[in-house]
């Protein structure tokens, strides 16, 4: 298959393009610097405004660009998250427009951060109420601009990741305090983090890629969320350091500001989708997931 895909320079979408290479597919990875990165015989560096007739047929789009969460939320870097996703989608939007012949399924990025947060509920597909807070929005609008894929008949799949595990992305944050010796829960530690490993994140969308009976949301998490006092004391065991020292959130908040919110609050979110398809999981434990990635 010839696969499009954005982001395709990111941590999901350099392990994601591995993935399809080693499967035998064609990446074309479509960004507004394509100079700045060498093309290889399986994967190729394009332009937005590109000529889509000097292209082959494309099967398949992926959209993962997108601003970084990681860093204080002033008023500009939240114009931003919001901003990168809408315009990067709107804009691959307009490229598929242009082929000849449409993809016949387009995947797009989102988060489980469209449930809002909670200690109580339980989150699956089914719960189609977003959440009232910033990210939020910023899933549904995100969601809503991919839309426009649906209206053209193209199956279309919004991947939801929870919090993504490997060398890059959250978990370099995360183990930092616990590798200083200064790990312990945050807050009252009650809160669900929804994790999955990076090999997972690349499996399922591979999995909703070639399944066609798959559209819609999608979670793109573990079956088994933990608790953050859990997941951190598992953490300091995988890495071999104490856990002891709790960092309270109005401390946590001071710090990082409206970015907090991803590590003081979160939600327990299962992928009930792809599960109901029998997904198998690499690293359906997070102390194996953990295990693997620090070796």
């Amino acid at each position: 298959m010839n696969i499009l895909i954005t982001g395709g320079t990111g941590f999901v979408g350099t392990n994601l393009s591995k993935a399809l290479v080693e499967k035998g597919h064609l990446v074309y990875i479509i960004t507004r610097t394509p100079d700045r990165h060498p093309n290889t015989d399986k994967i190729t560096f394009i332009n937005y405004d590109d000529d889509t007739a000097n292209l082959p047929v494309i099967h398949a789009v992926i959209n993962l660009a997108g601003e970084s969460l990681f860093g204080y939320w002033t008023k500009k870097k939240k114009e931003a998250i919001l901003s990168s996703r809408i315009e990067a989608t709107e804009s691959v939007m307009e490229f598929i427009k242009k082929l000849e012949k449409k993809p016949t399924v387009f995947i797009s990025g989102s988060a489980i951060g469209y449930y809002g947060t909670s200690q109580d509920l339980i989150f699956t597909e089914d719960t189609t109420q977003p959440g009232d807070d910033f990210l939020a929005s910023v899933t549904k609008k995100w969601e809503q601009t991919a839309k426009q894929a649906e209206e053209l008949d193209i199956r279309t799949v919004y991947t939801r990741f929870g919090v993504i595990l490997g060398d890059e992305g959250a978990l370099p944050y995360m183990s930092l305090p616990v590798k200083m010796f200064a790990g312990g829960k945050i807050g009252n530690g009650e809160q669900w983090i929804s994790w999955v490993h990076i090999d997972d994140v690349v499996n399922m969308i591979l999995f909703c890629l070639f399944n066609e009976h798959i559209k819609g949301p999608v979670n793109v998490t573990s079956p088994n969320p933990k608790r953050n006092k859990d997941f951190t004391k598992i953490l300091a065991t995988v890495l071999k350091r104490p856990y002891w020292f709790p960092a309270p959130s109005p401390i946590i908040r001071t710090v990082i500001g409206e970015m907090s919110h991803l590590i003081t609050k979160g939600q327990y979110v299962l992928p009930k989708k792809t599960q109901d398809q029998n997904y198998q999981f690499k690293y359906p434990y997070l102390e194996e997931a953990l295990r693997e990635i620090y070796h």
